[in-house]
C-alpha cells in the first residue's frame, strides 16, 4: 500500500497532531457523557486546514469539533470511541433535535 492508499484513520500522525487528536477526543467523549452516555458522528471535510467533526448525542443534542486535517479528525473519532457515520443523512440526521433558536437562524430570523 502507498502513502496515497493510507487511510486517514491508520495515517501516522506527528507527535503535535496526535496530542491535537488526544485533545478533541478528550471533548468528543466529554460532550457524549453530557448527552447520554454515547455520541455518533461524521467526519466532514471543510477545507484545507480544517476538517469538522460533527457530533449527536444519544439525547438528540448536538455539536461539533474542528481539527486541522482529515487524519487528526479521524484519529480523534476513533480515540473517543464514539460511533462514526459516512454521512449526516437518514438515521443519523433523524436524532438531531433542534428547538426555536434553530428554526429561527434557519428561516433567517435573527433576534
Amino acid at each position: 500500500m502507498t502513502t496515497e492508499e493510507t487511510p486517514a484513520a491508520t495515517a501516522v500522525l506527528s507527535p503535535k497532531d496526535e496530542k491535537r487528536a488526544q485533545r478533541i477526543a478528550k471533548h468528543v467523549k466529554a460532550f457524549a457523557a453530557e448527552h447520554g452516555g454515547s455520541a455518533d458522528g461524521v467526519v466532514e471535510y471543510v477545507g484545507a486546514s480544517a476538517t469538522r467533526i460533527a457530533i449527536v448525542g444519544a439525547d438528540g443534542a448536538w455539536g461539533d469539533q474542528v481539527a486541522p486535517s482529515p487524519a487528526v479528525a479521524e484519529r480523534a473519532v476513533e480515540l473517543s470511541g464514539i460511533t462514526k457515520h459516512e454521512n449526516f443523512e437518514g438515521e443519523l440526521g433523524l436524532k438531531v433535535k433542534t428547538g426555536v433558536y434553530e428554526w429561527r437562524r434557519m428561516a433567517g430570523i435573527q433576534l
